[in-house]
């Protein structure tokens, strides 16, 4: 149990800080945090913290799914938020050019060792993988409904001025394949069929 906990919030501590490096590289972020670095331009609060605040609003779209969180989802929804605000708040943007283009390499290869870290632990999904795997649970294609979701907060996220690009790109066809590997890789506790293919 003990070394499952250290892997949960090793993993989590470590997509928070993966997560950080695509800020600070400025070339693209993922999808959410497409749409947190929106919110945050708008707003006092920092990305971080709408990234807690958004994860948290979509665990109570858990409740009509009946989805089920685990110590893991609850974890996920505050411990990588906190970690963006801390890295985000000591650390400044680089201005040159490899060392953007070399975070943002890191970013998404530690993103990929992150996740299989945190869903490989088996405490449970994060809040919005869970999101995903409780409409698929109703019979609807895991694949089509992570894609419509990820597209709807990417296009409205990049409305609202959030950073799209080809770090964007980049994480979409880097995390599937990375995650395919480190899920396994990481596997300790119980984690689901869908939990695995959530992450790809």
């Amino acid at each position: 149990m003990s070394l499952r906990l250290v892997q949960l919030y090793g993993g989590l501590v470590l997509y928070g800080v993966s997560s950080s490096l695509l800020v600070l590289a400025g070339l693209g972020l993922d999808p959410w945090d497409v749409f947190h670095q929106g919110l945050a331009k708008h707003t006092p609060f920092a990305i971080g913290t709408w990234a807690i605040m958004v994860g948290a609003a979509v665990l109570l779209l858990w409740i009509p799914l009946r989805q089920k969180p685990g110590i893991g989802t609850v974890s996920n929804v505050v411990l990588i938020g906190v970690t963006m605000n801390v890295v985000l708040g000591h650390v400044d943007a680089p201005h040159d050019v490899a060392v953007r283009i070399a975070l943002l390499v890191c970013g998404v290869f530690l993103n990929g060792v992150a996740t299989g870290a945190y869903i490989g632990a088996g405490f449970g999904p994060g809040p919005r993988d869970g999101l995903m795997t409780g409409f698929a649970a109703r019979g609807h294609s895991i694949r089509l409904v992570r894609t419509g979701i990820e597209v709807a907060v990417l296009v409205t996220g990049w409305f609202l001025g959030g950073t799209v690009g080809v770090g964007t790109v980049l994480y979409a066809l880097s995390i599937g394949p990375l995650a395919h590997v480190f899920v396994p890789l990481f596997a300790r506790g119980r984690p689901t069929p869908e939990q695995a293919l959530e992450a790809a």
